[in-house]
């Protein structure tokens, strides 16, 4: 994930429109039975829990949430579960009018490894090749080895080390790219 602070100087209008999509079969298991869908600040207080459960001490703020999904060039989305209704997983791009930047991708700690996360990224990438972007950029902890088979798999490759990006843990991050 990457800090929200970075601005975009255009991109898609907020709350655009996601694709619906009902999940893939995931390793020989039934998939998350999920649909894709634009978020809203109706999601803030579900989206700062998940933040607290899968990021910790580098959770971004509920303000960095709000301005994160209503900024300039910003496009996030949600998986919402079919049968409850409950918000499972969101995922976000900043788009600066050459590139597109991953900013975040996450689920809920009981669907990790049932899609959810791929139909996230899916998304933003499809997302990305519309708004014409060259290539697709994110930020991965180096410790995070879900996310990288995630990333890898999806075409993403490493093409740098940044020291210390995640704070407070200090954690160093993989810089990956591919093209849109």
């Amino acid at each position: 994930m990457t800090s929200p602070a970075d601005d975009a100087p255009h991109g898609t209008a907020p709350g655009a429109a996601a694709p619906e999509a009902a999940a893939p079969e995931v390793a020989g298991r039934r998939a998350a039975d999920v649909v894709l869908r634009p978020l809203v600040a109706a999601d803030l207080d579900v989206l700062e829990d998940l933040e607290e459960a899968l990021f910790g001490a580098g959770a971004w703020s509920r303000t960095s949430l709000a301005e994160e999904i209503t900024g300039p060039g910003r496009w996030y989305v949600g998986a919402q579960d079919r049968a409850s209704g409950e918000l499972v997983g969101y995922a976000g791009l900043w788009f600066d009018g050459y590139d597109g930047q991953v900013m975040t991708v996450g689920t809920r700690p009981d669907v990790q490894g049932r899609g959810v996360g791929r139909m996230l990224l899916d998304a933003l990438l499809a997302h990305a090749r519309e708004l014409g972007a060259g290539d697709v950029l994110l930020e991965v902890r180096v410790d995070n080895e879900p996310a990288l088979r995630l990333y890898e798999g999806a075409g993403f490759e490493r093409f740098g080390r940044r020291k210390g990006y995640y704070q407070p843990e200090n954690v160093d991050a993989w810089t990956m790219r591919r093209r849109a």
